[in-house]
């Protein structure tokens, strides 16, 4: 069976003097995320200094629980993030519905949709 899992991977640059909000803002994400969505199987964010750029990976369970996320944790927090950042290009890797591509091109979000075409896993034994 061919795995349902949807990877997001985006970004927002912090305005001047803003990137510790910008974490704070995601820290907060973070957490209402582990603690909310189950469908959440794993989130990674990255901050470079120099562009204060936040890059954050999200990896849900399948499309239902990106729009969940979409329509709770990400509702919730995209009014105050376009108040100290510009969000970047917005990467949906999956199989994702057309209603939902409709809902994130609605959102301004400037946004790709690639559904996967090829590609391995390898089990890491620690």
């Amino acid at each position: 069976m061919e795995s349902q899992e949807v990877m997001v991977v985006y970004t927002w640059t912090a305005k001047e003097g803003k990137s510790e909000e910008l974490k704070a803002i995601y820290r907060e994400v973070e957490n209402q995320m582990h603690s909310n969505e189950p469908g959440a199987l794993k989130v990674q964010c990255y901050f470079d200094d120099t562009s204060s750029k936040l890059v954050v990976m999200d990896l849900f369970i399948d499309a239902g629980a990106v729009g969940f996320h979409l329509g709770t944790t990400a509702a919730g927090h995209f009014q105050d993030l376009l108040e100290i950042a510009v969000p970047g290009e917005f990467l949906f890797c999956g199989e994702v519905p057309e209603e939902m591509k409709q809902a994130a091109i609605g959102m301004g979000l400037n946004a790709t949709f690639a559904p996967g075409v090829f590609g391995f896993e390898r089990a890491l034994n620690h």
